[in-house]
Order: structure tokens, then C-alpha cells, then sequence
């Protein structure tokens, strides 16, 4: 029996000697999860505890240096570059401490309060507004990188005034007058020892006021910046600037600065450099300048830089100033055509905004021409611009924001198939006569005195230059015909130099051009090439129709509003400039000297 429980006992022990192998993966795992809670648990702890006791150290450091400056006598309340002076470490003279392993730098802030309670210095109603002062001590934790700040007022004991000092009160604006809030304001003053280097922060009306600053002559630097903004300033003295336009600031003894700055958010302006048919046109030197100054007699402009365009013919401006900026080209190559907008551009406050340079090849002389409304100063398209001249003979008619192609004589006869010889055109039906006196177009003689009932010319192909043409007007002269006779056109364009297809002002060929100065179809657009035909008819075979001149306007290539250049020109003070356009005054200029690039503004009457 002793040996049957003993056999018994032996099997189950033998049984129980180890574990299986899936036993021992889920208690692994179960003391995984176990031993996971327990360490998130004590990190938790650890971490709050950690947080307590900085919160701790930190409030310990707080109570013990703004008690060092509630100590101090009050007249020995500041820092080392601050306002007031004084010996408490300033931002950029920190006091380092180490407590239980970790590092904190302690620095402080003193300015003076004006209480509105007697009276503020921003409304003049308070001579002494360095009433108290408030003291803002900041400890920074160094390693996690955090500033906790404390503050106290501390008020002195006697009455107040402003006999050892004077006040600065400062004004930020934008582009339009309106407050700015949030500016920073760096003060700096390297002529006073100690020096003087403080930060402030306009309020929510775009002001600060800072009293009790010691008296200084033309030192008191003042630089306003805001994240996005642009940035204002005073300037020192110097011989490149001997007078600037906001001097730096000069404090006196009980007396009140007033300084204003303006600032306003940035912009962004792109230069490009193009050629008349818009194509990019890299490596142009161009130099650009504001129109604000930071200093006279010199002028000194706060904007005045030079730039050379990328390959892509851009010059990129990131982050600028609201302003009027101007180009000019350096170098000898190209000289402006025209540009887009005129002259200069006026950048906004927090836009994008874009400017054309038109460029050509130099010329030792040459006029550009703009014509604005004399009312309203706005370019005026379409104006015609005719510039002559006697000795050297000259005669040239261009049209504002586009080009001009005139046809004045036809007595070079037919068979022209592109638009060379002036006096030349391609083809006619036999009905009309160019050869007679006065030179012009008109119906043929069919025999005797008899005239031909009707007849058709076709001009020859003229090049405007560009596939993204814009075709304005066509005219002709003499604007009126005798009642029975009839001068009438149609237009033909393509890419191709070889579909003609011409059509009339509503683009299909059942219409005519029967009205001077009528607006081309938009069906002509965008080709290149172009040619006229001219259909004369008369019911009166005594009466014959006449055209003595005509004239296509276009737009290629790049526009230029307003503008017009003449390149080539002979040096001579004996041009006359004629400026004309429908519903103005024509404005005639004699005796024009052109001598080298020349500008010249016409302003015409309404």
C-alpha cells in the first residue's frame, strides 16, 4: 500500500516539473502589461514631480530677487542698459543660477508708469508722467528653454518729477494713418554710460511712452519692426547722410520727445525684361529706387539698389516696402521701349504686383513718348503721335498702346507679295487706277471719260511680327465720299502667310468695313499676318470714289499703355511732335530737341 501512494505521488510531481511552451509566452506577456502600467506609472509620477518641483525652485528664485529689487533704493530701481539705469541684470546681461542640477538665467525689466490718474503725457495733461515703476523679472529654465515672468510696481516715497530726465513718446501708424499695435520698438543709446538698449511694445492705440530717459543729443536710436511689417527707423548723422530726414532722437531734460513711425505689412514686385514681342530677355542690369528719402541736400532714398534679371528675364523683390519704385537700365545694350505701367509702379501694402520693362536695342537717339488724359493723368490709347522733322527729313506716325501700319501711296503698282516698297501693293481686278493725280486710289477710266462701275485692291502682306496680335482699327482717308459712290473694306489674317480669308466687322465675309476708324473684328486676333482689300463702286459714272491713305492699328507683342517710341532719330532741335485722338485737343510741341534718349509727357484736353 506504502508503495502504491508513493508511485502515485512521484507520477504527479513528475507531471508538474515545467511549464509548456504556450504557459510561457502568455506569462511573459502578462508581466510585460504588468511591468508596462508599473513604469508609465512611475514616469507619470516622476514627470509631475519633476514639473512641481521646477514650478517650486522657480517661484523660490522669484521671491527672492524681486525682494532684492523691492530692497534697492528707488532712485537705484534698473538695469544695466535699461531706462531707468540702475545695476539689475538686464536681457543681454543675465544672472545665472543653478539650483539642484538645473541652470536659470534671471533677468529684469524696469519703465517707468504713467498713471492716468494725474493726467497721461500722451494727452499733455501730466508734465511728470514717471509716476512709478514697474519691475518684470524673468527666469528661464535653460535647458527646457521656457521663460515664466513675475511683476511688481514699486512706488517711491516722495513726490514725483522729471527734472533729471526727460520723456520719449512714440507713434507707430500704417500706410493710412491707423494705429499699428504689437510693433516692437528697440531704443538704443551707445553715446550714455552705461549704454542704454531697451525693447518695448506699442500699445493697442500704436503708441509707448518712455520717461526718465537721461538727457543725449542726436544718440537715441529707435528702430520699430513687427513680424510682416516693414520696418522704420531714425538715423544717425554721418557723412553719407549728413542730414537725414528723421534724425535720431534728442532728449532734454523735462521735456517730451515726439518721434512717429510708419510701417505696414510687406509686398512682393516682380521686374520683367522683355523684348516687344514679350519674349524674356536675361542678364539686364537694372537699377531700382524708391521714391522715399531718409536724408536731403543730398537726396539719400531709403530704396536704392541694382539687380541683374535671371534667365528667365525676372528680377524678384520679396518682402518689400509700400512704395513708388523706378527702374533704370545699366549698361550700354537695350533701352526701355516702354513699359508696363508707366515709368513706375506704386506698390501697396500686402500685395503682388507685377512690372514690364519693354526693351530694344540702343540707339544714340531716340524719343518715347507718353500721352495721358490732362484730367485724370490715366494713359490714353489709340492716340495718334506724329513726329517730323525738316533737316534731317523725318515723318512718322505711331499709334499709343500698339503700333500703326500705313499705307499712303500706290503708284509702285501691283505684284508685291510682302510689304517692302511702301509704294507697292499685291494684287487689283483691273478696275481701279493708283497712278493718277493727286496720287491716290480710285475707280479707272473705261474708256473715254466713262468709269468703271467697280473695282478691288489687295494690299500686300504686312508682318506685324507676333502671333498674339491684337488688331484695333482700321482708317482711311478721306473720311467722306460723294452720296453715290462707295469705298468699302474687308481684313484678312493668318499664321500661315498663305490662307487669306477676308472678312468684315462681324468676321464673316458677307460684312464691310464702311465707317473711318471702325474696330476691327476679334476674329483677326492672334495672327500675324495681315492684309486689306479695298472695294470701290459708283453710281454715278462722273463721281469717283478716292482713298489717299490707310491705316491698320495693332497691339503685338508686349502692351504699353500710352506709349510710343521712336528709335533712329538724327540729333536736332527742329522735331514737331503732334498728339491727337478723337474727342481731344490736338496738342502740337515745336521746336522739340531730341539729343540722346529723351522722355516726353503730352497731356491732352478733353
Amino acid at each position: 500500500m506504502v508503495n502504491l501512494i508513493e508511485k502515485y505521488w512521484r507520477d504527479q510531481n513528475s507531471k508538474r516539473s515545467g511549464f509548456t511552451l504556450v504557459e510561457s509566452i502568455i506569462g511573459i506577456a502578462i508581466f510585460v502589461i504588468l511591468a508596462g502600467a508599473v513604469y508609465q506609472t512611475f514616469f507619470i509620477i516622476s514627470k509631475e514631480a519633476s514639473f512641481n518641483w521646477s514650478n517650486t525652485a522657480i517661484s523660490s528664485l522669484a521671491d527672492q530677487y524681486l525682494e532684492i529689487a523691492r530692497n534697492l533704493p528707488y532712485s537705484q530701481i534698473g538695469t544695466v542698459q535699461g531706462n531707468p539705469h540702475g545695476n539689475l541684470p538686464d536681457l543681454t546681461n543675465p544672472t545665472t543660477v543653478v539650483t539642484n542640477g538645473k541652470t536659470y538665467q534671471i533677468y529684469y525689466e524696469v519703465t517707468y508708469i504713467d498713471d492716468p490718474a494725474d493726467g497721461t503725457i500722451a494727452q499733455g495733461t501730466d508734465p511728470a508722467p514717471n509716476d512709478y515703476k514697474q519691475v518684470k523679472l524673468s527666469i528661464k529654465d535653460v535647458a527646457a528653454n521656457t521663460v515664466t515672468n513675475f511683476s511688481t510696481n514699486i512706488v517711491p516715497t516722495g513726490l514725483e518729477n522729471l527734472t533729471s530726465g526727460g520723456a520719449l513718446f512714440i507713434s507707430v501708424i500704417n500706410a493710412v494713418g491707423q494705429p499699428v499695435p504689437g510693433a516692437t520698438i528697440n531704443i538704443t543709446n551707445n553715446a550714455l554710460n552705461p549704454t542704454i538698449n531697451l525693447t518695448r511694445t506699442s500699445n493697442s492705440v500704436g503708441t509707448w511712452a518712455e520717461v526718465g530717459l537721461p538727457d543725449s543729443s542726436n544718440s537715441y536710436h529707435i528702430v520699430v519692426t513687427k513680424n510682416g511689417y516693414s520696418t522704420d527707423q531714425t538715423y544717425a548723422i554721418t557723412t553719407n547722410n549728413p542730414n537725414p530726414t528723421k534724425p535720431d532722437a534728442t532728449i532734454s531734460n523735462g521735456q517730451v520727445t515726439q518721434v512717429s513711425f510708419a510701417i505696414d505689412q510687406t509686398s512682393n514686385l516682380v521686374f520683367n525684361t522683355l523684348n516687344q514681342t514679350c519674349g524674356a530677355i536675361g542678364g539686364v542690369g537694372v537699377g531700382i529706387e524708391g521714391s522715399k528719402l531718409i536724408g536731403t541736400s543730398p537726396d539719400v532714398f531709403k530704396f536704392n539698389n541694382s539687380y541683374t534679371s535671371d534667365s528667365n528675364g525676372k528680377i524678384q523683390l520679396n518682402n518689400i516696402e509700400w512704395d513708388n519704385y523706378i527702374p533704370a537700365l545699366l549698361g550700354s545694350t537695350y533701352m526701355i521701349y516702354g513699359s508696363s505701367p508707366i515709368q513706375q509702379i506704386n506698390v501697396m501694402p500686402n500685395t503682388s504686383q507685377t512690372f514690364n520693362l519693354i526693351l530694344g536695342n540702343k540707339t544714340t537717339n531716340s524719343l518715347l513718348t507718353i500721352v495721358k488724359d490732362g484730367a485724370t493723368g490715366n494713359p490714353i490709347e489709340g492716340a495718334s503721335v506724329n513726329l517730323t522733322n525738316t533737316s534731317p527729313s523725318y515723318n512718322n506716325t505711331l499709334i499709343t498702346g500698339g503700333s500703326l501700319w500705313s499705307q499712303l501711296y500706290w503708284n509702285g503698282g501691283s505684284g508685291q507679295t510682302t510689304w517692302t516698297d511702301t509704294t507697292k501693293y499685291f494684287q487689283d481686278d483691273g478696275g481701279v487706277s493708283t497712278t493718277g493725280i493727286p496720287l491716290a486710289i480710285r475707280l479707272a477710266n473705261s474708256g473715254g471719260n466713262t468709269l468703271t462701275n467697280s473695282g478691288w485692291l489687295i494690299s500686300s502682306t504686312f508682318d506685324t511680327g507676333s502671333d498674339t496680335t491684337s488688331y484695333t482699327t482700321l482708317g482711311w482717308q478721306p473720311t467722306s465720299q460723294d452720296p453715290s459712290t462707295s469705298v468699302k473694306f474687308q481684313i484678312a489674317t493668318n499664321n500661315d502667310n498663305t490662307t487669306w480669308n477676308f472678312v468684315g466687322p462681324d468676321g464673316t465675309s458677307n460684312t464691310y468695313y464702311t465707317t473711318p476708324d471702325t474696330t476691327i473684328s476679334t476674329t483677326n486676333n492672334n495672327n500675324r499676318y495681315i492684309r486689306y482689300k479695298a472695294y470701290l463702286s459708283t453710281n454715278d459714272p462722273t463721281k469717283n470714289p478716292t482713298i489717299t491713305s490707310v491705316g491698320i492699328n495693332y497691339v503685338s507683342g508686349c502692351f504699353t499703355p500710352g506709349q510710343v517710341f521712336f528709335p533712329g532719330l538724327t540729333a536736332s532741335d527742329t522735331y514737331q511732335l503732334s498728339v491727337s485722338m478723337p474727342g481731344y485737343l490736338t496738342n502740337t510741341i515745336t521746336g522739340l530737341q531730341i539729343n540722346g534718349y529723351v522722355v516726353k509727357e503730352v497731356s491732352l484736353s478733353q
